[in-house]
């Protein structure tokens, strides 16, 4: 019988499930927060005439920058090291989280709503690409599940804690206790990536160049700050609906794909110009719409249904919660499916499908005017298992199937890609809110759009071949 012993592999998993959970929180407040603006009809969500739709549109900010440092992010980790552009990536989140609940008004929350994603946009393709580095390949799957569940402790933390954090901080501050969850947990940030500083040394490449790195992260974003704040001030002055913001700027990240495929084509060909990975950065779109419905409106979806602020964020946790057991289920049936000779595109196929049945099993509960919270945690806690699980396994396909040399430019393509979902879900969702007096048609489309990934994995006609 085999005793376990700790691997420096396990370090890195480790200090990068922190990442995980950190970052997400960082992300994750604005959804609660919005939901909490709307209610009290206070801050800057005062007299709008849509306001699920402007508050989708705050959340699609984010994921403008987010998307848009996907690439470049990834591309710079190979370039001068990943784990570098990991610790900019966390030092960057703690100080414009902090700086949003510090820094007043309605311009400075949206550019440091933007400011936040451009600097968060750069951790997923390097932690993916250190994960694959340092772990055993019969492991992979099981590791990258493991370390991305971080994502749904932040979620579950941000989704719990800010209620109450908002309420506490009422007496003393007015409308303006919003500010607090930002300002608190900023620190827990802050915190980890020092906790980076020295647990990730080990893995530090010696031509690591941290210089040149902060250097063209910060070209590319001041770039495209100026971009996203120039579409919203514009779309402002000219009352241009949400929704149109939202695809307008879902188009930066064409024009950037169409800058990459210009510019960058013979440096990652083998990336950029494969048909099965294209078809896994396609049927991700869906998977981050799915996420960043859950995550930007649960809370308000389930408050829809009777529930009171806090027993709805109570409610919807139970999604989040769901993916400390999904992630690394996922991640490791892909690879007992691989051992036994098997692609990890079935397990992933399989999963997707499953799920897309759940958001439709969801759905029609909120339709009927059924309001059980107990039937609606459990149903999303289910639903939660198969699309933590699916996501791991996505990700492990993604490594396998890119060279090692290029595996930070194919995950900052996979998330470039698959963030137009995400981007895009939370405006939508909100306008189809407000259009149609409830959450039930947003669902629905939901469900539509996991149908649609599933069969573009069932569309990979390879199977992988890189197992290093």
């Amino acid at each position: 019988m085999k005793t376990f012993s700790w691997q420096k592999y396990h370090t890195v998993w480790a200090v990068l499930f922190l990442g995980w959970v950190v970052s997400y929180i960082d992300r994750t407040l604005t959804g609660p927060v919005v939901t909490w603006m709307i209610s009290n009809d206070v801050s800057f969500m005062r007299g709008v005439q849509n306001p699920h739709a402007f508050g989708g549109l705050l959340g699609s900010l984010f994921f403008a920058g987010y998307m848009l440092t996907q690439f470049p992010g990834g591309y710079f980790g190979d370039k001068y090291g990943h784990r570098i552009v990991v610790l900019i990536s966390i030092f960057w989140a703690a100080t414009t989280t902090l700086l949003t609940g510090l820094v007043g008004g309605l311009f400075a929350f949206v550019a440091l709503r933007v400011l936040t994603g451009l600097g968060e946009g750069a951790f997923y393709s390097n932690d993916r690409t250190l994960i694959a580095k340092v772990t055993p390949p019969g492991k992979m799957g099981l590791g990258m599940g493991l370390v991305i569940s971080g994502l749904t402790l932040g979620l579950t933390i941000a989704t719990l804690a800010t209620p109450p954090v908002i309420k506490w901080a009422q007496p003393f501050m007015g409308e303006e206790a919003w500010r607090t969850p930002f300002v608190l947990m900023s620190v827990p940030t802050a915190l980890v990536g020092w906790l980076m500083i020295r647990l990730l040394r080990p893995v530090a490449r010696p031509d690591e160049r941290a210089g040149i790195a902060v250097r063209g992260l910060l070209g590319y974003s001041t770039v495209f700050f100026i971009a996203i704040m120039a579409i919203y001030l514009l779309a402002r002055k000219l009352a241009i609906s949400p929704a149109y913001t939202g695809l307008i700027l879902s188009g930066l990240a064409v024009a950037l794909i169409i800058f990459i495929f210009f510019k960058k084509k013979e440096d990652i060909r083998p990336v950029l110009m494969n048909r099965n990975l294209m078809f896994i950065y396609l049927s991700a779109v869906p998977v981050l719409w799915h996420l960043w419905l859950y995550s930007y409106w649960a809370v308000d979806i389930i408050k829809d249904t009777g529930s009171t602020f806090m027993a709805a964020a109570l409610t919807a946790s139970f999604n989040a919660i769901a993916g400390l057991i999904g992630f690394p289920l996922g991640g490791w049936l892909s690879d007992r499916a691989v051992k036994s000779g098997r692609s990890r595109k079935w397990v992933l196929a399989m999963l997707t499908g499953i799920e897309a049945l759940t958001i439709v099993t969801f759905a029609a509960y909120v339709m009927l005017g059924h309001k059980d919270p107990v039937v609606m945690a459990a149903i999303l806690f289910v639903s939660g298992l198969f699309f933590f699980a699916l996501q791991s396994v996505s990700h492990a396909f993604t490594a396998e199937l890119a060279p090692v040399e290029h595996r930070g430019a194919a995950f900052g393509l996979w998330n470039l890609i698959a963030e137009i979902g995400a981007l895009l879900s939370p405006v939508i969702s909100g306008v189809i809110r407000d259009t149609s007096g409830g959450w039930g048609p947003a669902i629905l489309l939901d469900a539509g759009l996991m149908g649609v990934s599933c069969l573009l994995i069932l569309g990979i006609t390879t199977r992988p071949s890189n197992q290093a």
